[in-house]
């Protein structure tokens, strides 16, 4: 029966669009759409379907993790529809689980709406790219975009490293190697270590979360290839800092000198609802000048975000600029992105301005807001 059901949900998912589905007991299943979580009309699950469910699609080794850790993620196909990366978990007793629909189709950086620079970044020989945000803002579209330019245009070798593989490359111009830690390579540190002697011009590094990582990502940077990772933080300025604070005291400095040799750009992202439905992504941009490289240098990192602001012309732009934008173009309501911003009282002023007409000739309030 579960089998039957588990398919029948898949199905609806794919169709509807939906991002992710949640099964717990005491409720129907429910769907998050266009960001917004709703229930599915249909009977209420107890801990048995839940059960069942999850068993219906998850692998052997994967069941024995919940039983011993209490959870596991494991990443799947729906025949050629669709991937999912599931999220398997225990609460009160019972089985949970979320499945996140991964799209089999990638898109183009006009489509995701990437800041246009990025073309230009990632055809660089070396150096650190990273792309930030909190968990399910589209880090890993965005990434699969980007080695998908890649393979489409250079004859590289690219390894991945992702926990689990999400979106799935077909070798194009660039010869590609997934690895899947916990299935093809122990752990992160290990696979990347690993990397290093497979003659690599890119290493995509799925998650950056740990001293070991970061360490060798970046060392991987400064000796000669594009490496690209991930973190959940928001913001360019916070990201930097967010790196530095992983290391002990006693090492920052020379991290700072690594890193300001080593990185070329963080792009920050936010993914909001979209009127009438839909999401759409805000996006932060830093491009690593020779004067940003020093203010990382020098521990001036709080000056980073005044410099992406007065970095239009480099191809920067700010998180809260960006959310204005969507607002100023009523693709979203005040109140998302508001809720998405780094400085949420600022932006809430901005808009409070805007709505009273207080905006110079440009359409966009002078910057007196430092």
């Amino acid at each position: 029966m579960a089998t039957v059901q588990i398919d029948k949900l898949l199905e609806t998912v794919v169709r509807e669009k939906v991002s992710d589905l949640h099964i717990t007991a005491g409720q129907p299943p429910v769907v998050r759409l266009s960001g917004r979580m709703q229930r599915l009309d249909t009977k209420s699950l107890d801990g048995e379907d839940t059960s069942a469910l999850m068993k219906s699609i998850t692998p052997e080794r994967n069941q024995q993790e919940l039983q011993e850790k209490g959870g596991t993620d494991f990443g799947f196909a729906f025949g050629d529809k669709a991937r999912f990366r599931v999220a398997v978990f225990k609460q009160r007793g019972m089985i949970g689980m979320v499945l996140r629909r991964v799209p089999n189709e990638f898109l183009t950086f006009e489509q995701l709406g990437l800041p246009p620079i990025i073309g230009d970044l990632i055809a660089r020989p070396r150096g650190l790219f990273l792309v930030t945000g909190p968990t399910g803002s589209g880090k890993t579209t965005s990434l699969a975009s980007m080695i998908n330019h890649i393979n489409e245009h250079e004859q590289h070798h690219i390894i991945t490293l992702e926990d689990p593989i999400e979106y799935y490359h077909q070798h194009k111009k660039s010869t590609i190697n997934q690895r899947e830690v916990g299935v093809d390579v122990p752990s992160f540190p290990e696979a990347l270590r690993r990397a290093l002697r497979m003659d690599p011009d890119i290493i995509l590094v799925g998650e950056m979360r740990d001293l070991e990582t970061i360490g060798s990502a970046i060392t991987a940077a400064e000796t000669g290839h594009v490496v690209f990772g991930t973190l959940h933080t928001t913001g360019a300025q916070g990201t930097v800092d967010r790196i530095i604070d992983v290391f002990p005291t006693s090492q920052q400095e020379q991290i700072r000198t690594q890193l300001a040799n080593a990185i070329i750009g963080i792009l920050s992202q936010a993914l909001l609802p979209r009127k009438p439905k839909g999401l759409v992504a805000a996006y932060e941009m830093l491009v690593v000048t020779p004067a940003i490289a020093n203010l990382i240098r020098e521990a001036k990192t709080f000056r980073i975000n005044s410099s992406i602001q007065t970095g239009r012309k480099y191809g920067m732009q700010l998180l809260d600029d960006a959310l204005f934008d969507l607002w100023r173009k009523d693709l979203c309501d005040e109140k998302d992105v508001v809720t998405k911003s780094n400085n949420p009282g600022e932006l809430k002023a901005r808009i409070a301005n805007a709505k009273k007409g207080v905006l110079d000739e440009e359409g966009e309030e002078e910057d007196d807001d430092e």
